[in-house]
């Protein structure tokens, strides 16, 4: 599909796209706008939807952001467009992070526009997967959209993956010791029937591994009644770490773009995918994620496997 002018459809396309964009506890924490003149989108920090416990630096808040860029990128290349971004553009707008100009391709668009059908089709999966291995070449190709973002995606081996799986472990037993901490995540919980546009809807979260061996984050915390029964996870976790080289406001959009990427690729591949954060949200636990042969910033883990789809989570309009 190809189209030159900026009207209410294509509008709605680009907007679309960027709010199904990954968000940390479905808060949505972003504002668009457009200038006509430029033809370019605007994407802004939302400040009321943070979590001062979980993100106090708003680092995941920019990865959120991060992804709702590409997903931007992703819309506009499949309209024809080639979406020129810049990052962090007026030092004197800090909630301004980024502007899409869409520019037309002086050959065909960008080849990101192939995976907009998977936009769509993304949701997070907290299910069991059946432990099947993914491929090599589908991983290969994970760690090949994270390094076309400027981001790093490593693939751990057996050791390495039970370690980042403890650590993970650990950040959930401080999570449910501090009231505070287990009410801020409670508080972007939704009941049923409730019509809201943020959050995630007590429908779907999934149950917890009664092996342990998927230190899934458990939203409702000491409130047993509100959660599934235990059931048995894969046996043989995969997950792969996304890092960066630095640890700075842009290489948090770099890696959110990256996180995107990444999930996009593996939706068009049948491949399901959920997000640990958990372990990142603790400063220690965080630097102990690393890679010890060389310096990097972990940004989050990524669950990875064959299994059931995801749910839905509700989205607002942009």
């Amino acid at each position: 599909m190809s189209t030159r002018a900026i009207d209410a459809t294509v509008l709605e396309t680009l907007m679309a796209a960027a709010v199904a964009a990954p968000s940390i506890h479905n808060t949505q924490p972003w504002r668009f706008g457009m200038r006509a003149a430029t033809r370019s989108v605007e994407v802004r920090l939302d400040d009321r939807r943070v979590l001062p416990l979980a993100d106090p630096e708003r680092r995941a808040q920019h990865l959120s952001v991060g992804a709702a860029v590409f997903n931007l990128r992703v819309a506009a290349a499949h309209l024809g467009w080639d979406p020129v971004v810049r990052l962090l553009p007026e030092p004197a707008q800090p909630d301004l992070v980024a502007t899409v100009q869409l520019t037309t391709p002086a050959g065909e668009p960008p080849q990101i526009g192939r995976l907009y059908p998977a936009v769509e089709r993304r949701h997070t999966s907290r299910l069991p997967f059946t432990g099947r291995p993914v491929p090599e070449p589908v991983v290969a190709d994970m760690i090949a959209a994270a390094q076309a973002e400027g981001a790093r995606l490593h693939s751990p081996d057996y050791a390495t993956t039970r370690r980042l799986l403890l650590l993970t472990a650990a950040a959930e037993e401080r999570h449910h010791s501090s009231p505070a901490h287990t009410a801020e995540s409670r508080a972007w919980i939704t009941a049923p029937g409730t019509d809201l546009p943020y959050g995630i809807p007590l429908t779907a979260l999934g149950p917890q591994d009664a092996s342990g061996r998927v230190p899934l984050r458990d939203f409702t915390g000491p409130l047993p009644v509100l959660r599934r029964p235990d059931v048995r996870f894969e046996r043989h976790v995969q997950v792969a770490l996304l890092w960066t080289s630095h640890d700075r406001r842009e290489d948090w959009l770099r890696a959110g773009q990256a996180l995107e990427h990444i999930l996009l690729t593996a939706t068009e591949q049948q491949v399901r995918t959920s997000i640990l954060h958990e372990a990142m949200e603790w400063p220690d636990l965080r630097e102990a994620t690393g890679l010890a042969h060389r310096r990097c910033s972990p940004q989050l883990l990524i669950r990875y496997g064959y299994g059931p789809e995801g749910a839905r989570v509700p989205r607002a309009s942009a």
